[in-house]
């Protein structure tokens, strides 16, 4: 059967209501679209989870700063379309930038706590757009399930954080972070790294294995963990650190020097033009 394809919130929130109707459970994946394995893999999971499964694409404009790459993100919405009736979801949300945010919209959603630390520090606003049309499309869709990828891991937590306190009836579910063969995490912006570029960017993900293999060695102590990802980095000379972290996993706030409750390293570097961002749970595989 043909994928659905919905552009209008109206009638979104129509063909959910009756799913809902008859009693199917609903699984959300919100994108950005230029799809990739990472993508499918939220999707293969949402299928074994429920039994209808519906995919926004929206490239959300409330999330990109004025000096960011709103302009270029990559638009693939044919292929997307194709690659999605192959995965035999159920409906395709793409919605409208007017539609979202209509003239006069002046309503949004901001997190106190951890929006403007790690990369909110250096997007301003970027996760109170996120989190603004996140909460406006699970009103639309109203899942039982939505799910996020770990890669994301600072937006992941927040969206788990806003589904909390603001009592959403939607269960948050995170799929770790599916990587090429020699490592690199699955990014659409991927695309946009040249040849000498995609060579050198899966240092990032070396350093962070280095730093895993001493946590699960016993070293506990966050400046000398840091200390091996810098040193490792530093191997590579076209990368621009922007950060390198290590946080307790379940609020990313800031941790003590001494390690003491699970943990996870947080990169974001840029390479020649790209911004990569990446993480790794301490003492996983």
């Amino acid at each position: 059967m043909p994928i659905t394809t919905i552009i209008a919130p109206e009638e979104v929130r129509k063909t959910c209501s009756q799913w809902r109707s008859e009693r199917q459970k609903i699984a959300f994946v919100p994108t950005m679209g230029a799809l990739h394995d990472g993508h499918l893999a939220l999707v293969k999971r949402a299928k074994e989870l429920c039994d209808r499964v519906i995919v926004s694409i929206f490239v959300n404009p409330l999330q990109f700063g004025p000096k960011e790459d709103f302009a270029s993100y990559p638009r693939m919405l044919q292929g997307d379309s194709a690659k999605l009736e192959a995965a035999k979801v159920d409906a395709l949300f793409i919605p409208n930038a007017a539609d979202m945010y209509p003239a006069g919209y002046q309503t949004y959603i901001f997190n106190e706590g951890m929006s403007e630390i790690l990369c909110g520090h250096y997007r301003p606003g970027h996760f109170q757009g996120v989190l603004t049309v996140v909460a406006k499309l699970f009103h639309l869709v109203q899942p039982h399930v939505a799910l996020f990828g770990k890669k994301d891991y600072q937006q992941y937590q927040l969206i788990k954080k806003m589904v909390l306190d603001l009592f959403f009836d939607i269960s948050i579910e995170g799929i770790a972070t599916l990587r090429e063969k020699d490592g690199l995490a699955m990014s659409s912006r991927n695309l946009r790294l040249n040849s000498a570029e995609r060579s050198e960017a899966i240092q990032i993900y070396r350093a962070m294995q280095l730093v895993n293999v001493a946590y699960k060695k016993g070293e506990k102590l966050k400046a000398k963990l840091l200390e091996i990802f810098t040193r490792e980095l530093a191997k590579s000379a076209g990368f621009r650190l922007e950060y390198a972290e290590i946080r307790y996993r379940d609020d990313l706030i800031q941790s003590p020097d001494q390690l003491e409750k699970p943990a996870v390293i947080l990169v974001a570097a840029y390479l020649g033009s790209v911004r990569l961002i990446d993480n790794l749970e301490l003492g996983e595989l």
